[in-house]
This record gives C-alpha cells, sequence and structure tokens, in this order.
C-alpha cells in the first residue's frame, strides 16, 4: 500500500455525476489554490454500507463547506450507475439527495493511482492493466491541502465503514496547525489546546538518527 501523505495528490480527469447531472473531464484540479478536498472511495453502487457513508458527507456537507473543504466520492462504477442509484430514495436503499461529486473511476486508473484498487490485476509493459475477474475500492479517505498536496489518508477494508467525526476532526486539525503553527496531540479536537512545536529539539531528534 502506497504511502501518498506529503505528495501531490494524483490528478485524474473523468466522468462524474454533480447534483444529479453527468458532467465529463471533472478533475480535482478545479480546487487547487482554493480549496481543501476530501476524495474518499467506496467499493459498490447499490451496496448496503456503502450508502450510510455517503448520506453521512451528505448530511454534514454544510460543516465541510464551512471549513472550506469538497466531498468528492469515487468508485469503479460508470457514471450512469451513480446517476441511477442517486434516482433510488433514501428510505428505499438509494442515495437520493447526495449532490456533491461522485466520481466515474470506469477503467480503475484512479482508484490504480490511489492504491485502493482491490482484485486480481497487474499491469503489462505496456503499462496497461489486466484484471482477473472484478476491480472495487477499498473505503480511502485523503484530505488534500489548497496546495495539492495529500495531509492525510485512511483505508479500511471493505466491511469497516468510516467515521464522519474523525474525517471533520482531521481537517479541524490541519487547519489549526496552518494558522496557528501548533501541533496538535492524540484525540485533540477544535477548541482544545494544542502544543508548540519546538523546532530546534526536533532538528536535533533528527540529527541523532
Amino acid at each position: 500500500m502506497s504511502v501518498l501523505v506529503g505528495k501531490p495528490a494524483p490528478s485524474f480527469s473523468a466522468s462524474a455525476v454533480v447534483d444529479g447531472q453527468v458532467v465529463e473531464n471533472f478533475s480535482l484540479d478545479q480546487y487547487k489554490g482554493e480549496k481543501y478536498v476530501i476524495l474518499f472511495f467506496y467499493p459498490k453502487d447499490f451496496t448496503f454500507v456503502c450508502p450510510t457513508e455517503l448520506h453521512a458527507f451528505q448530511d454534514h456537507l454544510s460543516e465541510f463547506e464551512s471549513r472550506n473543504v469538497e466531498i468528492v466520492g469515487c468508485s469503479t462504477d460508470t457514471e450512469m450507475s451513480h446517476w441511477g442509484w442517486l434516482q433510488v430514495p433514501r428510505d428505499k436503499g438509494g442515495i437520493g439527495g447526495v449532490t456533491y461529486p461522485l466520481v466515474a473511476d470506469t477503467n480503475k486508473t484512479i482508484s490504480s493511482a490511489y492504491d485502493v484498487l482491490v482484485g486480481d490485476y497487474d499491469f503489462d509493459e505496456y503499462g496497461d492493466l489486466m484484471a482477473e475477474g472484478e476491480l472495487i475500492a477499498y473505503r480511502g479517505l485523503f484530505l488534500i491541502d489548497k496546495d495539492g498536496i495529500v495531509q492525510h489518508q485512511l483505508v479500511n477494508n471493505l466491511p469497516l465503514g468510516r467515521s464522519i467525526k474523525e474525517a471533520i476532526r482531521i481537517v479541524d486539525a490541519l487547519q489549526h496547525f496552518e494558522e496557528n503553527g501548533e501541533v496538535c496531540p492524540m484525540d485533540w479536537e477544535k477548541g482544545s489546546d494544542a502544543m508548540q512545536a519546538n523546532h530546534e529539539s526536533t532538528a536535533a531528534y533528527l540529527a541523532k538518527g
């Protein structure tokens, strides 16, 4: 599993469904320099755990927006599958009411770039993906800052749903550090005390190896 933290988020352009409308050439590049992004991968449309996560992000969308964070979902389904699922009401197992972008990673290149693709696959000598059976995405979540750098990543196995509270907490921690220069200890939450980093001590520690 690749660690992308501290590295530029892999760029992509793909079809997506945004507020019920299919759009072409959707890219995270539109947010660079303007917004933070939480990009989360989920395994599959028309499943059981996935809609609980998609609705949770929608239910807390205003909290992310108040923090200047754009929420973007992605799975290996097609854009038409996303659109079809959006037509199904929430009480019928659908995701009706979800407005944030849902990216269609139909050719699996986005999931592969973020190293969350699960299944039996390899690449040939030309770099083309070869697979046996179905390929879907783990429950990966990536917090990307306004410079396009991954600051946090979390990857869960398929049966394990994520925590919206933790996603919000990690955004608050990053923004607190950026605004105040203070580092955030274990279980830090917005409004609680943070810590001043002792840069000289840290440098001396690293120099000793």
